[in-house]
């Protein structure tokens, strides 16, 4: 399966609820599917969006929060499972997408070959861990973690396919925090 499949998959699900974008291709491939004010991409800061995410799960407890990540990016901050494990955010979905390789920077191999990140993340206290490698069971484990209380921890494994011809994100930075926030505090009527 290639990775713009699972976020054919994924993407459609998504109702108003803030998700967190790794940077490279996982933000881009979600951009060019369907922006949403919802969305955080990150620009830069590879492996930071998971402890971002972590922190809009814990402010916002009334509201389930996703993390979209690359295995790539997990991997540089594996100690953000731990954070996330030990704070136990109940509302929190941590949705990977592992195609083993540093795509963005030119597709080198990563760790994620030989280390079962559902497993590290069970390990450290997910409450919920699924792996998918089907695309026609990535819908069902999504809503099925939707409904669990968290973290819950989904790995899609991927092969190392990312159209290199997929646009950017046309969002400054400001901009994506900007409208970020005001989804997170909608005016109260």
């Amino acid at each position: 399966m290639k990775g713009t499949e699972a976020f054919e998959e994924i993407i459609p699900l998504l109702k108003d609820e803030p998700v967190i974008h790794a940077n490279g291709y996982i933000c881009r491939e979600s951009f060019n599917i369907k922006d949403r004010e919802e969305n955080f991409y990150m620009i830069g800061s590879m492996g930071l969006a998971s402890s971002i995410g972590l922190g809009v799960a814990i402010n916002r407890p009334d509201q389930k929060t996703i993390i979209i990540d690359g295995d790539g990016n997990v991997l540089m901050s594996m100690g953000t499972l731990a954070m996330i494990a030990a704070a136990a955010p109940k509302n929190l979905l941590h949705v990977v997408i592992d195609n083993e390789a540093y795509e963005s920077t030119g597709n080198q191999r990563s760790l994620s070959n030989s280390v079962s990140l559902e497993k590290v993340a069970q390990s450290a206290g997910y409450l919920q861990t699924k792996k998918v490698t089907n695309k026609n069971h990535i819908r069902e484990a999504f809503q099925e973690l939707m409904g669990k209380d968290g973290p819950s921890f989904l790995l899609i494994k991927v092969e190392p396919s990312f159209d290199k011809s997929t646009g950017r994100v046309h969002h400054t930075p400001e901009e994506i925090t900007a409208r970020f926030m005001k989804s997170l505090n909608p005016p109260k009527n």
